[in-house]
């Protein structure tokens, strides 16, 4: 999710029924807001306000879901028809860089850059605009998908249950992470872009009971493998979260807040968090 993606979804055309929206968007709105904003699933955005981020920013983990088990199809039809794990991985995980058009890699990548450059906020800012990727960026991308693809294949070699629930999970857990960044207290960088329209719309206490119970889920979900695996799945949830913070709050520093590009890359790090701890079972 970068601040180029509220390019292919500018405000919707004035509706009469929206000319006045309420201090409440109803469910429907907030799953339309996410998947139109985080996938390339044909959603229509119904509203483009501040209630509607509100709810589309907390429906943020079903738009996981459903990239995460597009995802998981394929790996486990390639294991279950003779091919290896490695194999199985690197399919599995191109499966969401295209189905969000490759955006939270290129926020990852952007984001490095500004991180890196040890410019003023401002000037970093203006370097993670530029559509061009820089070394830190090139780096970011090569290590964390490399990283990715290895762990998820070693998880893959434990059995294609086992894959293809890492895959779902991870995908869940990433943009869980932008459910928690979109909490109130954490402010946006600068006035335009996606990131502004989302920042500090969720409620605190909301957020972080979503990310509590995203991590029982995943834990009840890995029971029939095995309890030592249930407690595995929901503590990958809760350290990949506990990095994505880590994340943020160095953004927030370094920037003064979140943009669009903050958001992938919180997104990446928490996903690839998520499959590391998974591989070390």
């Amino acid at each position: 999710m970068t601040d180029s993606h509220a390019a292919h979804h500018p405000d919707p055309e004035p509706d009469p029924a929206l000319a006045a929206p309420a201090d409440r968007a109803s469910l429907r709105d907030g799953v339309l807001f996410a998947f139109g904003t985080l996938t390339v699933f044909p959603a229509r955005i119904t509203r483009w306000d501040r209630p509607a981020a509100r709810t589309g920013m907390q429906c943020a983990p079903l738009a996981g879901l459903a990239v995460g088990l597009c995802a998981a199809v394929p790996g486990v039809l390639l294991l279950l028809l003779g091919g290896g794990p490695l194999l199985a991985a690197a399919v599995a995980l191109a499966v969401p860089a295209a189905l969000t058009r490759g955006l939270h890699l290129d926020g990852l990548a952007d984001t490095a850059d500004g991180l890196g450059s040890a410019k003023p906020a401002d000037d970093a800012l203006r370097i993670m605009k530029q559509s061009d990727i820089g070394p830190f960026g090139v780096v970011a991308l090569l290590v964390v998908l490399l990283i990715q693809a290895a762990a998820l294949a070693d998880i893959y070699a434990e059995g294609w249950q086992l894959g293809a629930l890492a895959t779902v999970v991870a995908a869940v857990t990433a943009r869980l992470a932008l459910t928690l960044a979109s909490r109130s207290g954490v402010p946006a960088a600068r006035p335009g872009g996606l990131g502004a329209a989302v920042a500090a719309t969720v409620p605190a206490g909301r957020a972080l009971a979503l990310g509590a119970l995203a991590a029982v889920l995943a834990g009840l979900a890995a029971l029939p493998v095995g309890a030592p695996a249930a407690v595995q799945q929901a503590a990958a949830v809760l350290l990949a979260l506990f990095a994505a913070e880590a994340l943020l709050r160095r953004c927030v520093r370094r920037f003064g807040g979140v943009t669009g590009d903050v958001f992938g890359a919180l997104a990446e790090v928490a996903a690839t968090t998520t499959l590391v701890v998974l591989a070390l079972g």
